[in-house]
């Protein structure tokens, strides 16, 4: 593979990346933060119940909210969109050409699907997302060792459902190969759900309305970024692959091995 070709298709998976970052930014600022919002005042009110009212358990904050929800929230976005572009734009120089008759806008859209599905969907079924006020903090290091886990589950599942599907392709034919790797995908990822160890840490008294909504949009945010990020790098890959490239080009789409 001409490694020109693949960092020019590297670099336009950090720029798709940072647009899609930005626009993720947008739907976090608008639709998510006035949930965390409420979900601080109640983490407050306990707080300050618990001190009896006095107020005497509050520290002075190192960064301001303010600064958290725009400028915090601004650079962890941004320079996810940067690394995770940048990864993706990688995994899609492999696949071209590897998973099927597909094009380049074509291609790009499934591996940000499949991005989307195994990276965030599957292991958020699992542990959701849960805003201030929610979860035991002497319990934060094993949900955390435990969703990255499930990220590594769900990641080696899906290749592993993608290499049987196309061994399985010669003799079932790629329909009924793509049913049964999905299904084994499905039981495992079941099988793994079932067995391990689930968290129940939401307050009796936090609203439920509030929770759902914090969790509808902490998936909203991730949905518009890798949508975006399909959308974005598929459009300049099949610029970049399909209208005037030439050889360079002809050779990226065309896999080694």
């Amino acid at each position: 593979m001409n490694s020109i070709s693949v960092r020019a298709l590297l670099v336009r998976g950090m720029i798709a990346g940072v647009i899609a970052g930005a626009l993720a930014l947008a739907v976090a600022y608008f639709l998510g933060e006035s949930q965390v919002d409420a979900a601080i005042a109640i983490e407050e009110a306990h707080s300050h119940a618990a001190h009896g009212g006095g107020g005497g358990g509050e520290e002075e904050e190192l960064v301001s909210r303010t600064m958290q929800a725009t400028g915090g929230l601004a650079t962890a976005l941004l320079v996810f969109g940067v690394a995770v572009g940048g990864i993706a734009a990688l995994v899609y120089a492999y696949a071209l050409g590897r998973i099927g008759n597909f094009g380049p806008r074509a291609t790009a859209a499934l591996i940000a699907g499949a991005a989307l599905l195994t990276v965030y969907v599957v292991p958020f079924l699992k542990y959701p997302a849960n805003p201030p006020a929610v979860g035991n903090p002497d319990t934060i290091g094993k949900r955390t060792t435990l969703f990255f886990l499930m990220v590594a589950l769900s990641l080696l599942l899906a290749v592993a459902a993608v290499i049987i599907g196309k061994r399985l392709a010669p003799g079932l034919g790629n329909w009924n190969a793509t049913i049964a790797a999905a299904a084994g995908f499905i039981l495992a990822i079941g099988l793994a759900y079932a067995f391990l160890p689930s968290f129940d840490e939401v307050g009796k008294d936090f609203p439920a309305g509030l929770l759902w909504k914090f969790r509808l949009s902490t998936l909203a945010v991730q949905t518009t970024f890798w949508a975006g990020f399909g959308l974005i790098f598929g459009y300049l890959t099949e610029r970049l692959l399909v209208s005037g490239n030439g050889a360079d080009a002809r050779r990226v789409a065309t896999p080694v091995g």
